[in-house]
């Protein structure tokens, strides 16, 4: 157990004011309940005030992990009770499990040891998933550019454990207007998209491993974000295009899969660069040209390429008509949160099939909710309402 967890055992903890509230922390400390170096850790941490709410629902969590075990025969009564103490090991609830800190919200929670809490966490997704399978999925890392429809990715991709580690890049700071499609709240304005989405996830699962580039893919940080422990898939999700080709440069030359939901008419990019080593970026769509040609590119022929990507033609009427009218009467491009959470649902699906080996081929895909649930004019007779 103490291999897994970031145990401060060592550490007397000291949790200042600047550091609860640091717009830059996203990591839970983990106190292992069964050390006692580890318990005193969590009792200075108690005495510091620091802790602004204390959830301890470990009880309810080893009885469900018990069920969870024993779907056919759940034990009821002294049978539960003698079943929660053999799966504790005789220990007593406080000397089990892991207390997660989240400093950023004052917020204690106690939880179950990182594979009995995975278990119980992904019960529901049996047999969608199988535990073997979800096992393999727990071990994968995606990395996602981009934290608005890239945030509702993550969050889906993470709920239904895809992944056990994400590594997370947006340069941008949560604004009053990104608030129509993000699941954030006014009290984190400003606060980095990263960072929101990190704590998102930490507060799903505090056993996740969690990386942020806060400062965006740029030429200065690009390498890190694919070096390392490599990626298994990327999500991109960023508007800028030195970016967009980049990033499947890198991609492809990693033999890395890349996801990509445009937020319009339910478009989803599959590019299998771990199956097509030699496999055109975009599709094609940006011919011979590299993401250093693009760079030097001046804006109208930027836009005039980024459209060729999008494939323009098959925008809906509303984004064609926006294009034309940004930095005008537009701030930006229109986006809405129903989209948004589509094109996460769209990539969770599809990144969860491409990692369990399943036949999911390079192309693009629509699932546009306008042509599949029509209006009333345009219904055929006799269709169900």
């Amino acid at each position: 157990m103490n291999d897994v967890l970031s145990s401060v055992s060592s550490l007397s903890v000291r949790i200042s004011a600047t550091e609860q509230d640091d717009e830059q922390t996203f990591r839970p400390r983990l106190f292992d309940a069964s050390l006692a170096e580890d318990r005193a850790a969590l009792a200075d941490l108690r005495a510091s005030g620091a802790v602004r709410a204390v959830h301890d629902r470990i009880d309810a969590q080893t009885e469900e992990l018990v069920r969870c075990l024993n779907p056919a025969e759940p034990p009821a009564g002294h049978a539960l009770a003698d079943a929660v103490d053999a799966v504790r090991g005789g220990r007593a609830g406080a000397h089990y499990g892991t207390w997660a800190w989240y400093p950023w919200s004052g917020r204690l929670v106690h939880v179950l040891p990182r594979r009995e809490f995975r278990l119980v966490r992904t019960d529901r997704n049996r047999d969608k998933i199988t535990r073997e399978q979800q096992t393999s999925l727990l071990g994968r890392r995606i990395g996602v550019i981009g934290l608005s429809v890239g945030n509702s990715a993550a969050l889906t991709c993470a709920m239904e454990g895809l992944a056990g580690s994400f590594r997370l890049a947006d340069f941008d700071r949560l604004g009053l207007s990104n608030l129509n499609r993000l699941r954030c709240g006014v009290h984190e304005l400003g606060v980095p998209k990263t960072v929101l989405c990190a704590r998102q996830l930490s507060e799903l699962d505090p056993y996740l491993d969690v990386e942020v580039f806060s400062e965006g893919i740029t030429p200065g940080t690009i390498d890190a974000f694919f070096a390392g422990a490599g990626l298994d898939l990327l999500v991109e999700e960023c508007d800028t295009l030195w970016v967009k080709l980049a990033a499947r440069e890198h991609a492809r030359a990693r033999g890395v899969p890349v996801l990509m939901d445009m937020n319009d008419r339910g478009m989803l990019d599959v590019e299998r660069f771990d199956l097509e080593p030699g496999r055109p970026v975009c599709h094609g769509r940006a011919g011979a040209l590299s993401a250093d040609d693009v760079a030097a590119l001046p804006p109208a022929d930027q836009l005039a390429l980024l459209l060729r990507i999008v494939d323009q033609e098959r925008l809906t009427p509303a984004m064609t008509d926006a294009l034309g009218r940004i930095g005008r009467t537009l701030s930006s491009w229109p986006q809405l949160a129903s989209g948004t959470v589509l094109g996460g649902a769209l990539v969770a699906d599809t990144a969860r099939r491409i990692l369990l080996g399943e036949p999911v081929p390079s192309g693009r895909y629509y699932a546009d909710l306008e042509a599949l649930v029509p209006a009333a004019a345009a219904q055929p007779a006799g269709a169900v309402r």
